[in-house]
Order: C-alpha cells, then sequence, then structure tokens
C-alpha cells in the first residue's frame, strides 16, 4: 500500500513538473522527495506539499519552507560538501532558522549569538545560523568576509605584508569603509564584519574581542615557541558561501565545524602565501635550509603541526589532527554506502597537507560530484564581474 502512495505521488508531481515552468518547482520536487524518503515520513504527504509549494511559486514566484524542510536541507548541504573531511558528523549539526531577521544590525546580532554558541568555551560545536533567502530577480544577504573571523592583512611600502597575506584586499576594504586598524598593529587583528543588505550599502561591525577565543601557540619541547607571539582563532565560520536548498537559495548562511590541525599548522601557517613560517622555525631548529635534501621544510613543519595540536589540547579547545580525520571519514564512508549513498568528495582537499600517503584517505578513489542541497560559492560582492560562480566542487 506505501509503494503504491508513493508511486501515485510521483506520477502527480511529474505531472506538476512538466505543466509548470519553474525550475524551483522542479528542484522542491526532488528535494520533497528525498526528504520524505530517508526520513521515511508518510507519501501521502508530498501531494499536500506540493500543492503548497506551487500555489506560493504561481503567486510569489517562490516559496518559504518549513523549519522542518531547511534544517534537513543544511544538515544534507554539509553531508554533500565535497571538501569537507569531517562529514561523519552531519546529523548533529546544530540549525539556527534566522529568516525572519532583516536589518543588519539583527543579522550582525545573530552573528554574535552564533560564535559565542559554537565556541562554547572551547568545546566547539557545529552550527549554521541560515538567514532570508534570496527573492527572484534581486540580490541576497552578503556577508563579504570569507571566513567569520579573519586576520588583517597589511600591505608595506616596500611591497611586504605584515598579517595574513590573504586578506590584504579585504583589510583595504574594511578601512576604506571606515575601519581604524589598532596600534600598533600585530599580525593578528581581527577584521571586522561587512553585512550588506539587498539594495542597501555594506554596513562595518566590529566584532567584540571578548568572544573569540584564540590559543596562544606553544610547543612541548621547545619554550622558544611561544617568544614567536603565534595564536590562532578557534572557530572556523565560513560565511560567504551560498547555501541551496529545493530550489532556494540562502545568500548569508554561515557555518562551522572545527579545525583539522594542518589548516592551521601547514596552511595558515606554512604557505609561502600566507604567514610562511617555516623557514623562521627551520633557522631555530638549527636545520640545514641551504640544502632541499636536508628536508629542513618537513621538519619543521612537523613541529608547528605539533605545536599547534599541543596548544589546542592545552587550552581544552576542539581540534582534530589529519589521521583521526581520515580513519573518521572512512567510517562515514562505509555508514553511507551501507545506507545506498555514493559520497561524493575532492580528493585533493579530503587528502591532508600534510603525510597524505600515511593516511587511508589518499589510497581510495572518490567521485566528484556535485548533489544537492550543498553549498556554492559567490561572486565577490565587491566584484561583480567575478565569474566564480557555480559548483565549488568541480
Amino acid at each position: 500500500m506505501q509503494q503504491q502512495i508513493s508511486h501515485q505521488a510521483n506520477l502527480w508531481a511529474n505531472k506538476k513538473i512538466k505543466e509548470s515552468e519553474s525550475p524551483i518547482f522542479s528542484e522542491a520536487v526532488e528535494y520533497l522527495n528525498l526528504c520524505h524518503t530517508e526520513q521515511k515520513l508518510s507519501p501521502r504527504l508530498i501531494p499536500i506539499r506540493l500543492q503548497e509549494i506551487q500555489h506560493e511559486i504561481d503567486k510569489t514566484g517562490t516559496y518559504w519552507q518549513t523549519s522542518e524542510e531547511l534544517t534537513y536541507g543544511a544538515k544534507l548541504a554539509w553531508r554533500n560538501s565535497t571538501r569537507c573531511i569531517g562529514r561523519i558528523f552531519w546529523q548533529s549539526l546544530i540549525v539556527r532558522d534566522l529568516r525572519h531577521l532583516s536589518r543588519a544590525e539583527e543579522i550582525f546580532a545573530g552573528i554574535v549569538e552564533h560564535i559565542k554558541l559554537a565556541t562554547n568555551d572551547g568545546s566547539l560545536r557545529s552550527v549554521i545560523s541560515i538567514f532570508a533567502p534570496k527573492q527572484p530577480g534581486k540580490p541576497g544577504i552578503r556577508i563579504w568576509n570569507p571566513l567569520l573571523i579573519r586576520y588583517a592583512g597589511y600591505q608595506q611600502v616596500d611591497g611586504s605584508i605584515f598579517g595574513d597575506p590573504a586578506q590584504v584586499k579585504l583589510t583595504q576594504i574594511c578601512q576604506r569603509l571606515g575601519w581604524s586598524a589598532p596600534e600598533p598593529k600585530t599580525p593578528f587583528d581581527i577584521l571586522p564584519l561587512i553585512i550588506q543588505m539587498p539594495g542597501q550599502k555594506p554596513q562595518l561591525f566590529e566584532i567584540p574581542p571578548d568572544i573569540v577565543l584564540e590559543v596562544p601557540i606553544s610547543h612541548p619541547k621547545y619554550p622558544w615557541f611561544e617568544d614567536l607571539g603565534l595564536k590562532w582563532h578557534a572557530l572556523p565560520a565560513v560565511s560567504d558561501l551560498c547555501l541551496e536548498i529545493g530550489g532556494i537559495s540562502y545568500s548569508a548562511a554561515p557555518f562551522n565545524g572545527w579545525y583539522m590541525g594542518t589548516e592551521i599548522g601547514s596552511r595558515n601557517f606554512g604557505d609561502v602565501h600566507r604567514y610562511n613560517l617555516l623557514p623562521k622555525i627551520a633557522k631555530l631548529l638549527g636545520l640545514n635550509t641551504s640544502s632541499k635534501l636536508s628536508l629542513w621544510k618537513d621538519q619543521a613543519l612537523v613541529e608547528l603541526n605539533t605545536a599547534v595540536l599541543h596548544s589546542f589540547a592545552l587550552q581544552g579547545v576542539s581540534i582534530v589532527d589529519h589521521h583521526t580525520a581520515s580513519e573518521q571519514f572512512i567510517r562515514h564512508t562505509e555508514r553511507e554506502e551501507s545506507q545506498g549513498r555514493i559520497v561524493p568528495a575532492n580528493w585533493g582537499w579530503i587528502v591532508p597537507p600534510m603525510s597524505a600517503s600515511a593516511t587511508e584517505v589518499f589510497h581510495r578513489e572518490y567521485q566528484n560530484l556535485c548533489f544537492k542541497p550543498n553549498f556554492f560559492t559567490q561572486p565577490n560582492p565587491w566584484n561583480h564581474t567575478d565569474s566564480n560562480v557555480g559548483c565549488p566542487f568541480h
């Protein structure tokens, strides 16, 4: 009987898709079927809900998703994110429905609460805050910062960069919008948030420093590490991607998990185009940097990553090492495959940027497929000619 009802619901939905010219309705049908199948909901509800959606689309060009549809869609978007190695926890995502907020000041207050909730005194929680969706033919709400918390990068007169080189452009924009960098400047000055409401000018908001948890970097063997004055923020909250669920686009939906150690040690600290700390660490370790055969970069990289993991553990702040993350992803893959689901993945992002072949994910092949719901890149709001739009996972 259940199968007969489900078949009738699908026939009805397919008929309505053919009658409708709206791609939104087509995606809504696909998403609603997925929701009801995975959550084992009654197929009798599908035609009723789709009739409501079709009526809204005919009247307004879009539709308003229920809290349940929004919540499950956000979790599926994480599950489908091919760049993320930590998807084993997708079902535990805390989804905050903040679609009712209509002013930049309210959205900023919501972000402040997000940071507090997710940071949780160092025991990080995976959280997504979803603000109002884009309306047909209109721009959506935008958070200009790529992450909620980022450190400034200052272009010096001699061309060198003080701080984070990846944030030079955003730092300059913040300054043009009225932000005054602290004096004296440091390599770890937290940038303000830029929030832009549809059809309005961007607004600048200073993040209260007391809500940003930062971890000072030390080393279990080398006391001189503390003298470097290194630190990093605990919360990695991506804020510039567009969440798409059932044909609806949420252009402001910041979300976070927690750091894998190599993201900080190998990439943020180690990359030559970021803080580029390997030469300094190698020198302090007394390594021979005149020959590549000494593998001085590799040795410096290990100690830098050791310091990051040690420091986060010392402060009681959530983090995962790349070996554990790899094992978790393998378990996630096996669990999903046991449910008959493909686990799409971008191999170049899943494999850690350190000791790659020592992790199990290195030895696996993955299909780099883009399923929906998902997160998508958006044009830089300060550069509308940017063509980097679409699925970021190809």
